[in-house]
């Protein structure tokens, strides 16, 4: 991909903020630099920043409902009725679901959990579900990363004598469902400080508020929040504010004692014995608990997660890691046909979006090509297969796109949407895909900026290869968890060569291992260009370049730093 670079020099008065604040916290200006970046000016926000605090979770009676939430959950387990936790099939549902049914088992025992068979049911709350409920006796269901838009599903629900509790963070519709209670900080009439909040997330704040109200300790609840760091890395939620604390706890937990579903899936990804990452979870963890909902049926990623013997867990793990295998190859087969259908339609290289539909593509891997093509192209993109006289999709967007906006403008056409800003999920009549495709590029054509059709890489810092020591790298560390709203820093060299030993490698010969230096040192700094092979030529033929890239441990060599190139640029397009 050629990005274009954006960076911003630092003002005099920036760089004399950074060294002031940078000598108070005794780390390189460079980075006290990036705190202000993030809008951390001062020593005491820098402290917050570093050393996310338990006890600043806001309080979860501050959310709207919450309070008619924790009584009707007390009244019905106090009228010992049958509770069942009912969740999306994807990373941020199921693990909602484990979350909530975890805590709440050891306390209560006429308690079950459903997934929804995307296949058969579909997503969010169904009438198949409401009907399995009424069977087995239900008479409150909590819902989890749905709902929120599930009106004549809930209304049915109550005729049963169905009380439903919504806990969800999509994007509400005018109207709302018939539930005792709805949780929701993205509510226009909510007053809850932090709104970006993952169902997990809403979840855990239940759970707290629950905890709060019958005097249960929460260090009862820290065990789970192993779950919310899965949760705010899959679903790609702003790592900022109340997520950054349940993020960075919920990868200390992880790290030091995760619950056996997760260590399964760690082990059986070969992580074991590392310091994990929010990366780890988005490439390795994530994909394994979305992997049973894609190929079969979620309610086994759930399964895996609430088990409490190892043996077992680990069992699941691995059949679960089957299908995720599964899940690669159809991935890698229905992207090379999109990637065809683009290529042989001349029209779609000069739309601003992508919207392609095959009857034959398997509902649950479209999400994951809409958001492949998304980074090839960077246009924003709907993928479309067919079920029945239905068609039903995953739309991705592109940074700054409000893509559900764009589904929203076409409403009327819509049985069924819902989303959030960067992704969202969309149910019409097969008939009607040609003219929502007409429509939904008209929206995108009208309302995309200039700077959202180019992929563009922002530079937080240029440095030079002796700034990058131990101290630098270490601290550096301090800014983790890195996701939107706090992504890890790219840094800048100009003027660098290979120092002679690069090389390509890969099975396919597609990426370039370097050893380069500047004109400022004597370091000689390893780096890996995945993907970048095309630029080794240029490399080895002696001039100079640019490289932006994120500092990274060298896997190989312990205590080591390795570049990971993000773009290689000729120092004369500079």
């Amino acid at each position: 991909m050629n990005f274009k670079w954006n960076y911003t020099p630092p003002t005099a008065e920036q760089e004399h903020t950074a060294a002031e604040l940078g000598e108070k916290l005794g780390i390189n200006p460079i980075l006290a630099g990036l705190l202000i970046r993030r809008g951390i000016t001062t020593e005491s926000a820098a402290k917050r920043f570093f050393r996310p605090q338990l006890a600043d979770l806001i309080n979860p009676f501050l959310m709207k409902d919450m309070d008619a939430a924790v009584d009707r959950l007390n009244d019905a387990m106090g009228h010992k009725e049958r509770i069942l936790v009912y969740g999306d099939y994807d990373v941020d549902g199921c693990t909602a679901v484990a979350l909530v049914y975890k805590f709440l088992r050891q306390f209560y025992s006429n308690i079950d959990y459903y997934i929804p068979d995307r296949y058969d049911e579909g997503y969010g709350v169904s009438r198949k579900g409401i009907d399995f409920a009424k069977e087995t006796g239900v008479r409150l269901i909590i819902i989890l990363d749905c709902g929120i838009k599930a009106i004549e599903e809930i209304a049915y629900a109550k005729e049963q004598g169905i009380d439903f509790i919504i806990c969800d963070h999509h994007v509400p519709d005018e109207s709302m469902p018939p539930a005792v209670a709805i949780l929701n900080p993205k509510r226009p009439d909510d007053s809850y400080p932090f709104k970006d909040l993952c169902g997990c997330g809403v979840g855990f704040k239940f759970m707290q508020a629950f905890a709060k109200n019958n005097n249960i300790p929460f260090s009862r609840l820290i065990p789970l929040l192993d779950f919310c760091a899965v949760s705010i890395a899959a679903d790609l939620v702003p790592v900022v504010d109340e997520n950054r604390i349940l993020a960075f706890h919920g990868l200390k937990q992880l790290n030091q004692n995760p619950s056996l579903g997760l260590k399964a899936i760690i082990d059986i990804c070969g992580l074991n014995g590392r310091e994990l990452s929010m990366s780890d979870i988005i490439f390795k963890i994530g994909p394994r608990i979305n992997a049973s909902g894609r190929m079969e049926n979620g309610k086994k990623s759930v399964d895996l997660l609430v088990e409490r013997e190892y043996g077992m867990a680990f069992r699941q793990a691995k059949h679960i890691d089957e299908y995720n295998e599964q899940r690669k190859d159809v991935d890698r087969q229905m992207t090379e046909e999109a990637n065809q259908i683009v290529a042989r339609l001349e029209s779609q290289k000069h739309q601003s979006s992508i919207v392609l539909y095959d009857e034959h593509w398997k509902k649950g891997v479209i999400g994951i090509v809409a958001s492949r093509l998304t980074e090839i192209y960077f246009r924003p993109t709907v993928v479309l297969t067919r079920d029945e006289n239905l068609a039903t999709g995953s739309a991705r967007s592109v940074a700054g796109f409000d893509v559900y906006a764009a589904i929203k403008s076409c409403r009327d056409l819509l049985l069924n949407f819902g989303g959030h800003t960067y992704a969202a999920g969309l149910t019409m009549k097969w008939s009607d895909v040609k003219e929502f495709r007409r429509r939904f590029q008209d929206y995108v054509e009208t309302h995309i900026e200039p700077e959202q059709r180019e992929a563009i890489l922002d530079i937080d810092a240029v440095i030079d290869f002796k700034d990058i020591t131990k101290k630098l790298h270490n601290d550096l560390k301090r800014f983790a968890p890195f996701g939107p709203g706090n992504t890890k820093p790219v840094f800048c060299t100009l003027d660098v060569y290979d120092f002679g030993t690069s090389k390509v490698v890969g099975r396919e010969q597609e990426h370039i291992k370097l050893e380069l230096v500047d004109s400022k040192s004597n370091n000689v700094m390893n780096g890996i260009a995945f993907g970048q092979s095309a630029s080794a030529r240029y490399i080895k033929s002696k001039r100079s370049f640019d490289i932006a890239y994120t500092i990274e441990d060298n896997v190989f060599k312990r205590g080591a730093v390795q570049l990971q190139i993000e773009d290689i640029r000729p120092t004369d397009e500079s």
